[in-house]
C-alpha cells in the first residue's frame, strides 16, 4: 500500500501523524511511505530522518494526497483541504464528526473511507487512540488555566498554590476519565485544591487511592456541579461520550454567577464542548470573555507540545496503521472489532450511529458496511 503523511494546516498545529519509526515499520513491511516536505519540522523531526527510514519526501500536499491509498493525519481535514478528498481514499485521523456536520457531508459526498482515531474502542470501553492525546490535554489544562488566571491575562490574579497563609486556587474538574485524572494530577502538583466530579463512582474510587484522598471526589449531578462551579477559580471540562456530542453541563446562567476573572478550560471542545458558551478557539487567539470569566477552548490543545504529542500518538496508532496497510481497511476492520468501530464513513454512507444522531444524518449499520 502507498501511505501518505501530509503537513498539518490547522492553526498552530505542529504535530505530524507519523514519526520516522512508523515510516520505517511500514517500509520494512514492503509499503511505500510519502511524507510532505517539512511535515515533521514542527515536532523537531527533519525530512532527512524520514528519508533515512525509507520514506519519500514530496514537496506538494496535493501530490501527497493524490498519489496514495491511505492518508494518515492528526487533525480532521479543514475546508482548504476538502478538494483533496476523493473516492477510494482511506483517511485515518481524528475526525470528531459529531461537532462538524460540514466535514461529515464532505466525506459522504466524496465517498471517502473515514476511520476516526477517537471512536476506535476496545472491548473494555477504552479508547486507545484518544488516550495519549487525552493524557496530554489533561496535563496541559491546569497549565493553560493557571496562565489564564494571571491578572495580565484577564484572570482573577490567583496563584494555584504554594503560599503559606493564603488559600490555594480551587480547581473543579468535570469528568474523571483519562484527561480529567491527568488534569487532577497536574493541578494537585501545582498546589491547588482539586475537586473531581463524575457519575462513575468507580472512577472516583480510583482517584481516592491514586491521590491518597488529596483530591475531593464527588458524584456528579446538576446541583453538585452548580455548587462547585460557583466556588471555583478554575473549571476544567473533561467530559466525553465516545463519538457523540459532549453534554452541556455548565450553562451561561451559571457562568454569570461565577467569580469575576475565573477561568474555564474546555477539553471537550472537539466534541462540541461541555460548557454552553464554548466555541472553538486557536492557539493564536485562545481565550474570550463571558460574563467576566475567561474561556479557553483551543480545539487542538496537544498541538502546543508537538514533540511529546507526535511520539505519543504514533506509539498508539502505528499497530492499527500497519494492519490497515497490510490487509486493507475492510479486512483489517473485519479482523479487529475495535478498529471497525473507528469506521465513520464509507462509500457515501455514515456508519457511526452517535455521529448520525448528532448531525441529523441516518447511519447504516457497521456490519452492513463491512459485508
Amino acid at each position: 500500500m502507498k501511505v501518505g503523511v501530509p503537513k498539518e494546516v490547522k492553526n498552530h498545529e505542529y504535530r505530524v501523524a507519523m514519526t520516522p519509526v512508523g515510516a520505517h515499520e511500514l517500509t520494512h513491511r514492503g509499503h511505500q511511505v510519502v511524507v510532505q516536505r517539512g511535515a515533521g519540522l514542527g515536532s523537531q523531526i527533519a525530512d532527512e530522518e524520514y528519508a533515512a527510514a525509507g520514506a519519500t519526501i514530496i514537496d506538494s500536499a496535493d501530490d501527497v494526497w493524490g498519489s496514495v491509498d491511505m492518508v494518515l493525519k492528526v487533525k480532521e481535514p479543514v475546508a482548504e483541504e476538502y478538494h483533496r478528498l476523493r473516492e477510494g481514499l482511506t483517511l485515518f485521523t481524528y475526525l470528531h464528526l459529531a461537532a462538524d456536520k460540514p466535514l461529515t457531508e464532505e466525506l459522504l459526498s466524496t465517498k471517502v473511507t473515514g476511520i476516526a482515531y477517537e471512536t476506535v474502542q476496545l472491548p473494555s470501553g477504552g479508547l486507545p487512540l484518544l488516550y495519549p492525546m487525552s493524557e496530554v490535554a489533561g496535563c496541559l489544562a491546569p497549565q493553560v488555566g493557571a496562565h489564564s488566571l494571571l491578572r495580565a491575562q484577564g484572570g482573577r490574579g490567583v496563584l494555584m498554590g504554594g503560599v503559606g497563609g493564603v488559600a490555594n486556587a480551587k480547581v473543579v474538574i468535570i469528568g474523571a476519565g483519562v484527561s480529567g485524572q491527568n488534569a487532577a494530577n497536574i493541578a494537585l502538583g501545582m498546589g491547588a485544591d482539586v475537586t473531581l466530579l463524575d457519575t462513575d463512582l468507580d472512577k472516583l474510587r480510583m482517584s481516592f487511592w491514586r491521590y491518597n484522598n488529596r483530591v475531593h471526589g464527588l458524584a456528579s449531578s446538576t446541583l453538585a456541579i452548580r455548587q462547585q462551579v460557583m466556588e471555583a477559580d478554575l473549571v476544567i471540562g473533561a467530559v466525553l461520550i465516545p463519538g457523540a456530542r459532549a453534554p452541556k453541563l455548565v450553562s451561561n446562567e451559571l457562568v454569570s454567577q461565577m467569580k469575576p476573572g475565573s477561568v474555564l478550560v474546555d477539553i471537550a471542545v472537539d466534541q462540541g464542548g461541555c460548557f454552553e458558551d464554548t466555541r472553538p478557539t486557536t492557539h493564536a487567539d485562545p481565550t474570550y470573555e463571558v460574563h467576566g470569566s475567561i474561556f479557553y477552548c483551543v480545539a487542538n490543545m496537544p498541538g502546543a507540545v508537538p514533540n511529546t504529542s507526535t511520539y505519543a500518538l504514533t506509539n498508539a496508532t502505528l499497530p492499527y496503521a500497519v494492519a490497515l496497510a497490510d490487509k486493507g481497511w475492510q479486512q483489517a476492520c473485519r479482523d479487529d472489532r475495535s478498529l471497525a468501530l473507528g469506521l465513520n464513513t464509507h462509500a457515501g454512507t455514515l456508519t457511526n450511529a452517535p455521529v448520525g444522531e448528532a448531525v441529523g444524518i441516518s447511519a447504516t449499520s457497521l456490519d452492513e458496511a463491512l459485508a
